[in-house]
């Protein structure tokens, strides 16, 4: 008959020899997988402890002192190879830096640049700003627009590129850069 004492002093056994086997291998198993990784000293210390992880739910099938460090290092080994695989087959990461440059356009963003503009758009004389109103956001072709506005084809062109170059001052001016 077995009482709960016996399960705890085979798992204090086993924590026991994990330890004494990774004080007595665990440099030289640490300078190996460093190896292995290409000198990646914290991916080389993942293997390490997979390796003794490993090493503890395998108790008791290492039979030898002689077998162990063998074995110790075959592991790693095998952990090692694994990692640079599944490395190998995802895509390469993006440095969080390079994110950090690239803006997201989210709603908001969206309706805080249409409000910039907008107030923008204001600022412009007011034939500029018919003319521009007209055209970009009603979406009238220049001939319509000419004709609504009563004024030559060569006039609403002229006024769209003036429009344009003072609307991009603005924005400018409030430190708005890229929008039109």
């Amino acid at each position: 008959m077995r009482t709960t004492a016996e399960p705890a002093r085979a798992g204090t056994a086993i924590e026991a020899e994990v330890s004494a086997a990774y004080d007595q291998h665990g440099k030289a198993l640490l300078r190996f997988a460093l190896d292995k990784t290409g000198g990646d000293r914290q991916l080389a210390e993942e293997v390490v402890q997979e390796t003794m992880v490993r090493f503890w739910r395998s108790a008791g099938e290492v039979d030898s002192i002689r077998t162990l460090r063998p074995w110790l290092f075959t592991v790693a080994k095998r952990i090692a190879i694994d990692r640079h695989r599944r490395r190998a087959a995802r895509p390469e990461e993006v440095e969080s830096a390079g994110l950090e440059e690239m803006p997201a356009m989210d709603e908001l963003d969206r309706k805080l640049t249409a409000h910039i503009v907008a107030d923008a758009v204001r600022a412009l004389p007011q034939v500029h700003r018919e003319t521009v109103v007209e055209f970009y956001f009603r979406g009238r072709k220049i001939s319509d627009v000419a004709q609504l506005l009563d004024v030559p084809v060569g006039t609403v062109k002229s006024r769209i590129y003036y429009a344009l170059r003072a609307l991009r001052t603005i924005l400018e001016e409030r430190g708005v850069t890229g929008v039109v």
